[in-house]
């Protein structure tokens, strides 16, 4: 069984970090996670520079990158005018990004849900007509900052929504860390009974210590996407200080460990986020990273 490691730690990994990164050092950063042999690297995102300073230069990282031929590199837009820049700046990998939580809708993007899918179904068809591949997260899937626990019910629904848009994957999200195997199965169970797995990907975060007991739990339900952020990139903004993303060089570390094929080299992740590291100003979080460093 292959699996795809689906890298978003130039995006959702650095719009989370506090110190700025420079534009020169964001296109090395995704050219050394390209030559690792990541299939997808989610390099940027054409949102606001006044909501989002650190991805003010989506474009000039887009011109500057090096694209190899095994690799696809998607950017995330919010409205139809980033997908605007998106295809301006060669963006053929697009990703759209809604709420399961009412609340963290209006919070996160001030809209309701339904009014986001609204608008979602018409940058879909924008971007399907320009060419592009589209992919949906569904955020707080399993659970919310605000309203706590999220019906399967709902996740199931809006999935469905997402795939009759067009998008050709839905990227199941779990925004604060809360998923536990037990509930990964659970909600899993109900999905795989509606939509075919190989239209499901698993974004957890390991703000509890759970994100790769989580994939374990997936796997067994036919998961071969997993969202993943080098060096564990990326804090949690809803439980500031705790670790956020799951860490690639840990997904990794357990995948082939298990025998499973990636096509990624473990080695060059890892050179790819301890040459970030020092940019920081702080340790990365991901386990195998610092294991690795204090055997050195």
């Amino acid at each position: 069984m292959k699996i795809l490691v689906y890298e978003v730690g130039p995006r959702d990994g650095l719009q989370n970090e506090a110190a700025q990164i420079s534009t020169q050092d964001k296109i090395a950063f995704v050219d050394r996670l390209s030559r690792a042999g990541l299939p997808v690297v989610e390099a940027t995102a054409f949102v606001s520079p006044k909501w989002v300073p650190q991805m003010a230069d989506a474009s000039e990282v887009m011109a500057g990158i090096t694209r190899l031929p095994g690799t696809r590199y998607a950017a995330l837009v919010p409205n139809l005018r980033g997908l605007d820049r998106a295809v301006a700046a060669g963006v053929t990998d697009i990703g759209l990004f809604a709420a399961a939580s009412e609340t963290f809708s209006q919070r996160n993007i001030n809209q309701s849900i339904d009014t986001s899918f609204i608008n979602y179904a018409e940058v879909a068809r924008a971007a399907l007509s320009a060419g592009c591949r589209v992919r949906g997260y569904l955020s707080t899937a399993f659970g919310c900052p605000f309203e706590g626990a999220v019906p399967i019910a709902q996740v199931v629904a809006l999935t469905r929504r997402w795939i009759d848009l067009g998008v050709y994957e839905v990227a199941v999200s779990d925004t604060i860390g809360v998923a536990h195997p037990g509930q990964v199965r659970l909600l899993l169970t109900a999905l795989c009974s509606e939509v075919p797995a190989e239209r499901l990907a698993m974004h957890f975060h390991d703000t509890r210590g759970t994100a790769l007991a989580n994939v374990l739990a997936a796997l067994d339900f036919g998961i071969a996407t997993f969202d993943a952020s080098a060096g564990g990139l990326g804090g949690c903004p809803y439980a500031p200080g705790a670790t956020g993303n799951l860490a690639t060089e840990d997904l990794l570390y357990m995948l082939h460990g298990l025998g499973l094929e990636t096509g990624v080299s473990l080695d060059d992740v890892f050179t790819a986020s301890t040459t970030i590291e020092p940019l920081l100003g702080h340790p990365l979080p991901s386990r195998y990273v610092r294991a690795r460093k204090a055997a050195a």
